[in-house]
C-alpha cells in the first residue's frame, strides 16, 4: 500500500474547499453561536501534548459548557476515571478543540482555542449540582468557532433507529484487557448503581 506524503498529493485528489467553509469561521462566539453552545449537553474535548492527541467525552444534564463572554468558555471537569489525560495535556500544551453536539441536530459546532485550568471556588460554584462541585474548571480562550458539515451525522443517521445490539459490555472489555483475570460479570451487575452514586462527584 502506498501512502500520500505531501499536501500536493491531497490537492490532486480533492477539489478546493467551498468558500463558505472558509468564510464561516468566526474569531469570537457570536450571539447565535452562544445560543447553540448553551443548548448543547454533550461535547468531545480534544487535547494535545508530547506528540499524542486525546479525546474526552463531556456531558451534562443542562448546558455542558458556559459561555462567559465572546472569547471565553468554561467547561467543568466532572467526575471521571481520574486518569486526567485531558488536564495533563492542557498543563503541558494548552491547545484544544471542542465539538459541541445537540440531540436531534445534524449540525455540530467546533471551537478551537487555548485552555487553562482553574480551581477557583467562585467559578466551580457556578456549576454546583446538589452538593457536588467540579474539582476544576477548564477555561478556553476562543480562537475560532464554526459550524461543522452535517454529512457525517446524516450518513450515520445518528439520532434515529434502535439502539445497537450485541455490543460488548464494559466488564467484557475489561476482562479482555486483563487477559481474563477480572470478574466482568460482577462489574457489569454493579455498574449502574455505582455510576449513579458518582455521576457528579465522589459518593
Amino acid at each position: 500500500m502506498k501512502f500520500l506524503e505531501t499536501e500536493d498529493d491531497l490537492n490532486t485528489l480533492y477539489p478546493a474547499a467551498n468558500p463558505l467553509s472558509i468564510d464561516k469561521v468566526m474569531p469570537v462566539i457570536t450571539p447565535l453561536y452562544r445560543n447553540w453552545i448553551m443548548a448543547s449537553r454533550f461535547c468531545v474535548l480534544a487535547t494535545y501534548a508530547q506528540g499524542r492527541v486525546d479525546l474526552s467525552p463531556r456531558g451534562d444534564d443542562g448546558p455542558v459548557a458556559l459561555v462567559l463572554d465572546p472569547k471565553h468558555i468554561a467547561l467543568p471537569d466532572w467526575r471521571g476515571n481520574n486518569r486526567l489525560d485531558s488536564l495533563r495535556n492542557i498543563m503541558r500544551d494548552g491547545a484544544v478543540s471542542i465539538m459541541f453536539m445537540a440531540h436531534g441536530s445534524d449540525t455540530a459546532v467546533r471551537v478551537i482555542g487555548r485552555a487553562k485550568i482553574t480551581a477557583d471556588p467562585d467559578m466551580c460554584q457556578r456549576f454546583q449540582k446538589d452538593r457536588h462541585l467540579p474539582k476544576t474548571v477548564i477555561i478556553i480562550e476562543v480562537d475560532e468557532v464554526y459550524c461543522q458539515c452535517a454529512r457525517a451525522i446524516l450518513r450515520s443517521d445518528l439520532w434515529a433507529g434502535a439502539a445497537v445490539e450485541g455490543l460488548p459490555t464494559l466488564g467484557e472489555l475489561l476482562v479482555e484487557a486483563k487477559n481474563g483475570d477480572f470478574d466482568g460479570v460482577t462489574y457489569d451487575a454493579n455498574w449502574s448503581a455505582r455510576v449513579n452514586e458518582t455521576l457528579w462527584g465522589d459518593s
